[in-house]
């Protein structure tokens, strides 16, 4: 209880401090942030207006005060392009990325886990070469040419063999399961492609660490066959490792999957986020990033606290 105490103490330390991060980051721009969304050619009171709209002409503590209240009462302000609530808007863009991440991860656990296993446990040389080609090869490959390449052999219209759509999202969006599902699946092999190839190196460098350090012996002593060692007493000991990166990596494939969102016209977080940016619409993108930045901060949080149920050696005695 004290390991997750701490822990939640510190995650709401950080969260105040990204918040404040986060809205001194787009005041210290250089000219008003007013100008600068009215456009160049608006008049001084277009400004003037926009800048009393948006809270620009209170003081600083206050604007900050003012926002902070706003996010603990759910309120994260009003998109100026469309006059919805930001909150809304993130949520219908969560509603794509998710979705493609979690599809994304699906593939690459399926494919880096076992091949990761497969390359430690095999000993024919041919086979771990094999192995480790299709590691550097997987992570070495860029996600816009991956993703075209598959557009290429997969898409309707384009490919060689058309089974999925090339680029969209259903305007219905979830309401026509089916037809949704079906866009992902591009887009999430793609992701799923390069990150499966991480996760893989993660997991024969787990493995042979453990291989090496005498576990795998001892079990084999015990009766097991190597490859019933690895599996039952190697995995489970890499495991607390490999929730660490998954989960991080998890994290870092919201924004990540940027590129993809935009090869496949995905009207994602990705997407919405450069959208914002290019149309000036910074109060929208400071609500944004802050959530973004809070997301991490709970994956970072859930990680440590699984990692922890693990590996119980990381508790009390060593007070970390």
């Amino acid at each position: 209880m004290k390991y997750v105490l701490r822990r939640i103490a510190m995650f709401l330390v950080a969260l105040l401090a990204i918040s404040l991060i986060v809205f001194l980051m787009l005041r210290v721009l250089p000219g008003d942030i007013a100008a600068v969304m009215a456009g160049t050619n608006s008049p001084p009171e277009r400004v003037a207006q926009l800048r009393a709209q948006m809270g620009l002409d209170k003081p600083l503590p206050q604007q900050y005060f003012e926002w902070v209240g706003g996010l603990l009462h759910g309120d994260f302000g009003m998109t100026m392009l469309t006059g919805q609530p930001v909150a809304s808007v993130v949520a219908s863009r969560a509603a794509i990325t998710f979705p493609l991440i979690v599809l994304g991860m699906l593939v690459a656990l399926l494919f880096g886990i076992p091949l990761g296993y497969l390359a430690v446990r095999t000993t024919n040389r041919a086979a771990k070469a094999l192995f480790q080609t299709i590691a550097i090869i997987g992570g070495a490959i860029p996600a816009l040419w991956g993703g075209l390449l598959l557009i290429l052999l997969f898409a309707r219209g384009l490919g060689v063999f058309e089974v999925f759509p090339a680029q969209g999202f259903p305007s219905r969006g979830w309401t026509d399961p089916s037809r949704a599902l079906l866009s992902l699946v591009l887009p999430a092999l793609t992701v799923g492609m390069i990150v499966g190839a991480t996760i893989m190196r993660y997991t024969r460098s787990s493995l042979q660490t453990i291989a090496s350090s005498g576990y795998v012996e001892m079990a084999m002593a015990c009766g097991m066959t190597r490859r019933q060692a690895l599996w039952h007493v190697g995995m489970r000991l890499a495991m607390p490792q490999l929730v660490s990166v998954i989960g991080l990596t998890f994290a870092e494939m919201v924004t990540g999957v940027m590129v993809i969102e935009n090869l496949f016209a995905l009207p994602g977080i990705g997407t919405g986020l450069v959208s914002d940016l290019g149309h000036r619409d910074l109060i929208a993108v400071q609500s944004e990033l802050f959530m973004l930045a809070a997301f991490f901060l709970v994956i970072g949080l859930l990680v440590d606290l699984t990692h922890r149920a693990l590996d119980p050696r990381l508790g009390e005695g060593s007070n970390e």
